[in-house]
This record gives C-alpha cells, sequence and structure tokens, in this order.
C-alpha cells in the first residue's frame, strides 16, 4: 500500500486562480464536495490546469465512516459520482462532476 501512495499521489490539481480565491495552498487539505459525497485531499496548485477547471485521478480507495461524518478520507473519485451511466453511450459518467472545493 505504501509503495501505491508514493507511485501514485492522491491529489486534487486546481489552478492558482482557483486557489488563490479558496485561500488554497500546494499541500493543504482541501474539502470537495457535492450533492453526491464529500472527499478529503491534498491540494496540487499548477497553471497545468484551466481556470474553473479540476481534475482528480481515479483508484484510490473509499475509506469513509459510513455511519459516522461519511466523508471519504481514501480521496475515491467515485465518491463523487453518479451511478447512472452517460445518457447518450450509456458508459461512465465520471469524468464530469460539478463539484465545490474549500479547505479545511
Amino acid at each position: 500500500m505504501d509503495v501505491l501512495k508514493a507511485a501514485c499521489r492522491q491529489e486534487v490539481w486546481l489552478n492558482p486562480v482557483d486557489a488563490e480565491k479558496r485561500g488554497i495552498k500546494n499541500g493543504d487539505t482541501v474539502r470537495v464536495f457535492n450533492d453526491r459525497g464529500e472527499v478529503r485531499i491534498e491540494a496540487k496548485v499548477t497553471p497545468r490546469i484551466m481556470p474553473g477547471v479540476s481534475a482528480m485521478g481515479q483508484g484510490a480507495w473509499h475509506d469513509a465512516n459510513m455511519s459516522g461524518d461519511r466523508v471519504d478520507h481514501g480521496s475515491c473519485i467515485n465518491t463523487l459520482t453518479t451511478h447512472r451511466p452517460s445518457p447518450l453511450a450509456k458508459g461512465n459518467p465520471q469524468h464530469t462532476n460539478l463539484v465545490q472545493i474549500e479547505k479545511v
């Protein structure tokens, strides 16, 4: 598990413009949430992503106390996605999710 964590860091990418508006600095723990769920994850502030867009990798392990706070501390992107297939292709809809991000 430690090898996987080192090889594939779990982080959400934010543009510096968006990060500054939210008082977020590189390495801060942030809350990424929508009406489907909430994850806690480290922020990566980088100009390599457009303003108004965030990106999270897939593959983190779900780690939430479902009888407690229901917050996913494992940063699993599926926590924020719908289980319904996309309308046209009937495929995975996880590539577009509206979320809000704030510093913890």
